[in-house]
């Protein structure tokens, strides 16, 4: 749009949702079906996604950096958006952190390192270089943050990096106990079962899906994957064997090269279980990627390494922290309950995710960039007359994606809405790898 020689600017159609506190209705805003909630706050200036989003893309000062790639020097490409005032009258501040672990009582980072980057002379509409002046030990760091302040010392906008992969990250969570035992595998039924370090892991042997796990605490109602959403795999066969004291499990689904889908569980004593997987999926998509079932009515709440604290859509991934986040079960629809943030829907770059439950909870560590987060399927609003603000989620309730749907809005559908609005489409069908680690010790 800053772009475009002819384009007039725009416009936000109103800052808050408007409704009226009704006494006959125990305080109740009314909105009058979806009318009213057109805002970026609600009626009690409770801050939307929208809000953040805004707040990033419009910021005076603008920096696009999507990731760090590991040429980078330290060295940010900054715009001044500005239309009078040159760059050298804002400040900057930045500060690099290490996270707790899943395991940990807290979710506050630890700061590591701290300061603030010489003036930058850029005239209205001039792109350049903000050098950070990092110190020489800044790769130790898990992350970096950097603030930018107006000429009158207020916060524009927050920008995260994380520098350090998911891979890494996983890798240094993972821990081995000592209590390590042999992998034993029997049949029972309609089941094959997998037992070690006291965890017991039901598959069922006509899809080849996971159907349940017991450890000394709960059996944990995790089932029905992984599966391809919104693709059926028929189950040829699975396969099963011993490569030393690790034990593997690997159904065999139907499919060619086009529409493909492999899995494979790894059960090695004192670590949590592995699960690799790749998968192609021919034609566009409303999303892509493998998902799972958990009672939604067992689950309490959520703590997560990724960006956050908001859902996010495809077409709407601006305005977010990478860092690690607590939110607890809740049922808000934005704009009818202003319960902010949501906790329902997609969660982008996960590196992690502690799923807390009425059973026992469990953590799932992603080995993989680019991950979304699907924490349930957020209900369709009240007053709502068509889809447009209800895009398609998968059929399981908990699932890891590359790709996720679009958002549109109340008037017009998100296939109207430009190139990042469409649907998925994997273009060379090369299979899409994953890997997660499923701790439930």
């Amino acid at each position: 749009m800053v772009r475009h020689p002819l384009c007039a600017g725009g416009f936000l159609w109103v800052f808050a949702d408007e409704g009226i506190k009704r006494t006959d209705k125990d305080g109740k805003i009314d909105i009058n079906g979806n009318k009213a909630p057109d805002g970026i706050v609600g009626p009690y200036r409770e801050k939307e996604a929208s809000y953040f989003t805004i707040k990033e893309i419009w910021s005076p000062v603008y920096l696009d950096e999507k990731f760090l790639t590991p040429s980078f020097t330290g060295k940010l490409k900054v715009e001044n958006r500005y239309d009078f005032t040159n760059l050298n009258q804002c400040t900057f501040s930045w500060k690099l952190v290490s996270y707790p672990g899943a395991g940990s009582t807290t979710t506050d980072y630890k700061v590591n390192a701290t300061g603030k980057p010489k003036p930058l002379s850029l005239a209205p509409g001039e792109n350049g270089l903000l050098n950070l002046d990092l110190p020489a030990s800044w790769r130790e760091s898990d992350a970096l943050f950097l603030t930018a302040y107006d000429p009158y010392k207020r916060e524009l906008f927050t920008w995260s990096w994380p520098l350090k992969s998911a891979a890494e990250i996983a890798a240094r969570e993972i821990k081995t106990i000592d209590r390590a035992s042999k992998v034993e595998a029997t049949e029972q039924n309609d089941r094959l079962i997998i037992k070690v370090d006291g965890i017991t892991y039901h598959f069922d042997k006509a899809t080849g899906n996971l159907a349940q796990v017991v450890n000394a605490k709960s059996a944990i109602s995790l089932s029905g994957g992984p599966v391809v959403a919104g693709v059926d795999h028929k189950l040829k066969e699975i396969k099963q064997g011993r490569d030393g004291e690790t034990y593997w499990l690997e159904p065999i689904y139907e499919g060619d090269k086009e529409n493909s889908f492999q899995v494979k569980w790894t059960f090695t004593p004192g670590k949590p279980v592995k699960l690799d997987y790749n998968y192609a999926q021919k034609g566009v998509a409303d999303f892509m990627g493998i998902t799972f079932n958990y009672p939604e009515a067992n689950i309490t709440g959520m703590k997560w390494l990724g960006r956050g604290p908001n859902h996010v859509w495809k077409n709407r991934l601006r305005g977010l922290q990478f860092n690690v986040w607590q939110k607890n079960y809740n049922n808000a629809i934005t704009g009818e309950a202003w319960q902010y943030p949501e906790f329902k829907g997609y969660h982008a770059e996960l590196y992690w995710v502690t799923v807390q439950t009425k059973e026992a909870p469990f953590t799932v560590y992603a080995a993989n960039e680019g991950i979304f987060l699907q924490m349930l399927q957020p209900a369709k609003p009240l007053g709502a007359a068509n889809n447009n603000t209800s895009p398609p989620f998968p059929a399981g309730n908990i699932g890891f994606l590359n790709a996720i749907s679009p958002i549109g809005t109340k008037f017009q559908s998100a296939s109207l809405m430009g190139p990042q609005s469409q649907k998925n489409a994997m273009l060379n069908n090369s299979p899409v790898k994953g890997e997660l680690w499923f701790d439930f010790r």
